[in-house]
């Protein structure tokens, strides 16, 4: 008989870590891993609507890998026995090469910018959100929980590279970034009745 995907061993609303060990699946670790699993499905998406590019959808490939990396990591404790692969710092100067490369292509920002432009470039926006919950995640997992220092690094970098990222596709898609502009035309505002 092939095996089920279901286990029914998380009926009672636990889970379990890697190397052990059981825990609700509200518990920050998890909620820290599940954030991150959200933010692999983002970018799933951006790269399912890029069209062109292969540069970009190479690396949106490899974050991904990277990211089940972090979500094993989180999802095993440190001093457990179980052997899986770790985020190190290698990773997040990785990240900081690829944040190097494609903002070497921008011109400096002038002003804020709404998440927004291009389809691809709105999902790595919308992406960028959600990998900042995961960092906030994974501070609060932090404070319950040891955990390898270097995920939080290579979330905060990826962050910053999925901004990065959404800025250089809309300037390869010839969509400009859409500038914050103050909000302060007293009557004529599209969010108040005529």
């Amino acid at each position: 008989m092939p095996s089920r995907i279901y286990t029914r061993t998380g009926d009672d609303g636990s889970t379990g870590l890697f190397g052990g060990g059981r825990v609700l699946k509200d518990h920050e670790r998890i909620r820290a891993y599940g954030t991150v699993d959200e933010l692999n499905a983002c970018l799933g998406q951006c790269a399912a609507n890029l069209e062109e590019e292969a540069r970009v959808k190479s690396l949106i490939a490899r974050l991904q890998n990277e990211l089940f990396t972090v979500g094993a990591d989180l999802a095993t404790p440190t001093d457990s026995r179980a052997s899986v692969p770790r985020i190190s710092s290698e990773d997040v100067q990785r990240l900081e090469n690829c944040i190097d490369s494609y903002e070497a292509d921008l011109l400096p920002l002038a002003n804020f910018i709404l998440p927004g432009g291009s389809r691809v470039a709105a999902g790595l926006h919308l992406a960028r959100t959600v990998c900042r919950r995961a960092e906030r995640e994974i501070v609060a997992a932090r404070e319950v929980d040891e955990l390898n220092v270097h995920v939080l690094e290579y979330i905060n970098r990826m962050s910053d590279l999925l901004f990065v990222l959404a800025r250089w596709v809309n300037r390869k898609q010839n969509v400009p970034d859409v500038e914050w502009t103050a909000w302060r035309q007293p009557s004529s505002s599209p969010l108040e009745p005529e």
